[in-house]
């Protein structure tokens, strides 16, 4: 008797797969269909994006190449890296694109063109989707080559989230802001920056160095 029980109930079990078979059928080979084609459009888009990547690395070493080989009078050639560095900042991937501009901004900044420069490092600066790293890096560039000249309160501005402690680029943002403060003829101030900068055993060596010769200057 159990063993024609067991016969019905196994009957009964294959009979219900049937009818569920029947009706949601279509429905699982959608699904099957749906899960191989989203596997392969993953697999796809690695392949993309690796050589995407691998595009943008050749013409970045390409344009730095180019760059490594500049003499003091190559103005065309600057003219062709900077096209370059500008052609990755506008095609590659942001880590790329980032590195890109700031070359670009510096070739710029080297041959007087400021503006230029300018333009690059506020791109980078106000690039939310860039490193945080580069972007402070961008900002104290547009300080520093802007010290003589630009507006101190500006300036300030965006040296104060620079010089907070945590702030990677914070040894040479004081000395910047050190700079700055001897320009608008703050010299106790400056002395103080200068003094700090000195004393601080994790601040770069050529910082330190920097930061002594001027205190000696200004009488410190």
């Amino acid at each position: 008797m159990v063993d024609i029980f067991d016969e019905i109930d196994e009957d009964l079990r294959a009979e219900r797969a049937q009818q569920l078979l029947k009706r949601y059928g279509g429905v699982i080979v959608a699904i099957v269909l749906l899960i191989v084609a989203a596997a392969g459009g993953w697999q796809a888009w690695r392949w993309w994006e690796a050589r995407r990547d691998l595009g943008a690395a050749g013409a970045y070493l390409t344009a730095m190449s180019a760059a490594d080989r500049l003499g003091p009078e190559a103005t065309a050639d600057r003219a062709a890296a900077i096209a370059a560095f500008e052609h990755v900042g506008a095609t590659a991937p942001e880590g790329y694109a980032t590195l890109a501009r700031l070359r670009a901004a510096a070739l710029k900044a080297d041959a007087g063109d400021l503006r230029g420069a300018a333009a690059l490092w506020d791109h980078v600066a106000a690039d939310g989707a860039a490193d945080p790293l580069l972007r402070d890096l961008a900002s104290l560039m547009w300080v520093e080559h802007q010290l003589d000249k630009g507006d101190p309160a500006l300036l300030e501005t965006r040296l104060k989230p620079l010089i907070t402690p945590d702030n990677p680029w914070r040894p040479l943002a004081l000395e910047a802001q050190g700079l700055l403060d001897m320009r608008t003829g703050k010299t106790e101030q400056a002395k103080e920056v200068f003094r700090r900068l000195a004393q601080d055993t994790t601040a770069p060596e050529g910082v330190r160095g920097r930061a002594n010769g001027l205190l000696n200057r200004l009488g410190g």
